[in-house]
């Protein structure tokens, strides 16, 4: 009887071994902004660097977080466009690129787009550059988040159809 406990204790102890998680370490972003055209209307062209945090669910939901707390939608309306362009299509001025984004992200863009490079540090900036292309559906389905925490009139991010991505211009005024 106490060898049968001893195995059940054993076979518990064993059966409970926690997931290992691995801390995400995000590309270089100095070497990123020396890549991508600060000031051209056009994305500084293909980009060999990915984000790691298009395939971590709680990389995009930080991301998802931050773009709430930053008040992105201010502009871009859920992703929806307003203000500032949408980011639900398949219409990217500066790239769709992940290192485009992000150096959009941290250093802006003329008519509008503010830098936020003195208020983020590199790690939101990957997790924001992360959400915003769960947006058009640019990253694995099974990472995207399944609901919205808000009530939105858009669907949840992994049931966004993806879109090709085409190198679009500002919009004369």
């Amino acid at each position: 009887m106490r060898a049968l406990v001893l195995v059940a204790l054993a076979l518990l102890v064993t059966g409970c071994e926690r997931e290992q998680r691995t801390l995400i370490q995000p590309p270089k972003t100095a070497e990123t902004v020396k890549t991508v055209r600060m000031n051209d209307l056009v994305s500084g062209g293909p980009t060999t660097t990915g984000n790691p945090y298009e395939r971590n669910a709680q990389g995009l939901a930080d991301g998802k977080r931050l773009f709430d707390w930053f008040n992105c939608s201010g502009c871009h309306s859920q992703g929806g466009g307003g203000i500032g362009p949408p980011l639900m299509d398949d219409k990217w001025i500066y790239g769709s690129e992940p290192q485009n984004i992000v150096a959009t992200i941290l250093e802006g863009r003329p008519n509008g787009m503010p830098a936020f490079g003195g208020r983020i540090n590199e790690t939101q900036a990957w997790q924001l550059a992360a959400y915003v292309r769960s947006l058009a559906g640019l990253v694995p389905k099974d990472a995207a988040t399944s609901r919205n925490d808000a009530m939105t009139g858009r669907p949840a991010e992994n049931q966004t159809d993806p879109q090709r991505p085409v190198v679009s211009t500002i919009p004369e005024k």
